[in-house]
């Protein structure tokens, strides 16, 4: 790519090859910009293109570029401030999370399709804008010249006071302000814990299977195997989870109670207490990912498994569900002694004392619960509004999944393969995904649960879900002929 516009701290004429692998645009864009940094044609620190400029350079709609950028700031592997645009973060090339294609990425195939029934996607519509921008002109109208210079790596101390006082309102934690940790989001908190069990001597961690990709692939590549756990109705199998732990020597278990990523069940409360249990007899570590678990349409969410056991349990948490991953902001909740041990490593870039201190302002001026007040409801209404169409256009599909969350699990019916109706759907110009992508096991064999697809509906405008459904149902309709 080329633009007139050149400077020594700009990327702005830095080649980009997108290729033509049939991947979705967001993959590629995201696959070439990750491939320009590793190779250092796009040092740390660099500049990169307005989103609007790449876009038009690249021949690629606005929405493709801003997707990509908010996911590698979510990531911390750039960072996004204000007046000073997108920039490649410091380090970026040695703390960036790889790519596995072979493993579920974190934007589905289908991501640039108008009718979005993606999983995972908040209401990108309603981001607080104004909120967040008055947050962002407090925070550095009011930050004393003290607070401007390095960042601190746990964060700095208002946004972590602002963040435990918020978890023990509304997920009944129980921690202090020196538990915390502000990270880039739930990634960047799950890299910097598995580099600390890496050096701790850990090999392995058990996963729920199947589970969000994301954090098993950092995982992965900070040392540690993960070891699949199978998941039913009352959530993660604990009595899995210990064989697994036997056979393999895991002492480090990835969950998510309160709202499991896909299957949308919670962990049965005396699953809770075993879990719990495991991990005190073997000097172990659950790590809980509170994945949507503010989104809950039925009852109050259940509180958050750490303060069950503050000295077992390690809780991650991020604006990127709830608010926007583009935002690139996080926490994570650690006990004593991980903490301890996580500040005994190098870590990658802190996010900016600035953002850190409009998220304090955003959570203490309620502005984030207002926020959250405002799409439960929201999501609530597009909820009852997508099961109704899906029972009308799709009669006799089972529809699973708690009343929480953004996304519930539609099963196919028999002979028909979520892969080719994913494929047919996207014809129609309907983004959806396959619950087989989001596996740990390749193959999970005959005892496994029907084809069955996982429909987002956080990003998905009101007017446009019956339109959806209708071309996710002739979707369905065209591959059962076949």
């Amino acid at each position: 790519m080329a633009t007139a516009q050149t400077n020594a701290r700009l990327a702005w004429d830095t080649v980009l090859d997108l290729g033509d692998d049939g991947a979705p645009l967001v993959a590629r864009l995201e696959r070439a910009l990750r491939d320009a940094v590793h190779a250092g044609r796009v040092p740390g620190g660099s500049a990169l293109p307005p989103s609007r400029v790449l876009a038009e350079t690249l021949g690629v709609s606005r929405w493709v570029v801003t997707e990509v950028y908010g996911q590698l700031v979510a990531e911390g592997f750039c960072e996004a401030r204000v007046g000073s645009g997108t920039r490649v973060a410091t380090g970026a090339a040695a703390h960036a999370v790889p790519k596995h294609p072979a493993r579920a990425a974190p934007v589905p195939a289908g991501a640039a399709l108008r009718l979005d029934l993606r999983p995972g996607v908040p209401d990108l519509r309603h981001v607080p804008r104004s909120a967040w921008l008055r947050a962002l002109r407090d925070a550095l109208a009011d930050a004393p010249d003290a607070d401007l210079g390095a960042p601190d790596p746990a964060g700095h101390p208002a946004a972590r006071t602002a963040v435990v006082d918020y978890l023990a309102r509304a997920r009944s934690t129980c921690a202090s302000s020196d538990d915390v940790v502000v990270t880039h989001g739930a990634a960047d908190g799950m890299a910097r814990l598995a580099r600390a069990l890496r050096s701790a001597g850990h090999r392995a961690v058990l996963v729920e299977d199947p589970s969000w990709g994301r954090l098993r692939d950092v995982a992965r590549d900070a040392g540690l195997v993960p070891v699949p756990v199978p998941v039913d109705d009352d959530g993660v199998d604990v009595g899995g989870l210990v064989a697994a732990a036997d056979r393999t020597g895991a002492r480090a278990a990835l969950v998510t109670p309160a709202h499991q990523f896909p299957t949308g069940v919670a962990l049965a409360p005396g699953r809770r207490d075993a879990l719990v249990s495991w991990a005190r007899d073997v000097d172990g570590l659950v790590i809980e990912d509170d994945y949507d678990a503010e989104f809950r349409y039925d009852r109050r969410p259940v509180a958050a498994l750490q303060g069950h056991d503050p000295g077992r349990v390690a809780l991650l948490g991020s604006l990127s569900k709830t608010v926007s991953p583009a935002l690139g902001l996080g926490w994570l909740v650690l006990p004593p002694r991980w903490r301890v041990r996580l500040g005994e490593l190098a870590g990658g870039p802190e996010p900016s004392t600035i953002d850190q201190l409009a998220l304090g302002g955003f959570l203490t001026g309620g502005g984030y619960e207002r926020h959250l007040r405002a799409a439960r409801g929201r999501f609530r209404r597009r909820r009852a509004a997508l099961l109704d169409a899906l029972a009308a256009a799709l009669p006799g599909l089972p529809v699973t999944g708690l009343a929480a969350g953004l996304h519930v699990v539609l099963g196919l019916p028999d002979g028909v393969t979520a892969a080719a109706v994913v494929a047919a759907a996207a014809e129609r110009d309907v983004a959806v995904g396959d619950l087989r992508r989001y596996r740990v096991t390749a193959s999970p064999g005959p005892a496994s649960p029907r084809e069955a697809l996982v429909v987002g509906y956080g990003n998905l405008a009101d007017a446009r879900v019956e339109e959806a459904v209708a071309g996710l149902a002739a979707a369905v309709r065209e591959r059962s002929r076949r």
